[in-house]
């Protein structure tokens, strides 16, 4: 078959689709013109994360302060990771689509959201050696049954081409949710000595940069344990790359 009849035939079959099951925004499920789209209003609610931001940990910025520079957090102690980018703002408008990833079972949504991972993250997979998501506990990887961030992670590793490598980085021991912690502090020392690199995968990260998949960021406890321990196991450097990211800075917080 030519590659030609091929595309027509594909075309066809999706527009058949579409028919039977018209595609719906993401966010609002109004009809879109395309699956895994955002109409019109929920795009431009949308608060994308292409502005000024700090050059570590990707904080927005309200004013362009020029040059390579940081937030105040990040120039008090900076994190292990070398640099975290997200592609948007966890907010009211985006939440829903990413929390029907993580919890619902929307799986569809995963590579639509690469694509956006892909172009948000593209100074930092020029840079990247392997991609790692943020592991699960395995305890709960048998009650939700995927890891979202393992999705996302699949999903870039096949459009950027990067290698991909899930099981270097483990999840050592149980933690208690991050969402129950009340402060900053409290989730890093909820963090700590929760991650370690497989001792027959420290050969895949020694020497390379890491780029580690996560959905969302919100104090950046859980990554900077994560790029502790990949640090420590000899990365060369770590970068983090999120769907999106919580921006309520606070002091001395790693955001």
């Amino acid at each position: 078959m030519g590659l030609g009849l091929e595309a027509s035939l594909k075309r066809a079959g999706r527009a058949a689709l579409d028919l039977v099951f018209p595609p719906l925004c993401i966010a609002c499920r109004v009809q879109v013109g395309e699956p895994g789209a955002l109409c019109a209003t929920c795009w431009l609610n949308v608060q994308f994360l292409d502005g000024p931001m700090c050059d570590c940990c990707g904080l927005p910025f309200e004013l362009d302060p020029g040059g390579e520079t940081l937030c105040a957090a990040c120039y008090a102690r900076r994190p292990f990771f070398d640099k975290a980018r997200a592609v948007m703002r966890y907010d009211e408008h985006s939440r829903g689509p990413i929390l029907a990833l993580k919890h619902g079972d929307r799986l569809d949504l995963a590579p639509h959201f690469t694509r956006w991972l892909d172009r948000g993250g593209r100074a930092l997979l020029d840079e990247t050696d392997v991609i790692l998501p943020v592991p699960l506990h395995v305890t709960r990887l048998w009650t939700r049954r995927y890891n979202q961030a393992a999705e996302l992670a699949r999903a870039l590793s096949r459009l950027s081409g990067k290698s991909l490598n899930v099981l270097a980085l483990t999840r050592s021991r149980s933690t208690e949710s991050q969402g129950a912690m009340r402060s900053a502090r409290a989730r890093r020392r909820n963090m700590l000595g929760a991650f370690r690199v497989s001792p027959r995968h420290k050969s895949a990260i020694a020497g390379r940069n890491v780029l580690l998949i996560d959905d969302v960021l919100t104090t950046g406890a859980t990554v900077e344990a994560c790029a502790r321990a990949l640090k420590r196991a000899g990365a060369a450097k770590v970068f983090v790359l999120a769907l999106a990211r919580v921006v309520r800075p606070l002091p001395g917080d790693i955001i």
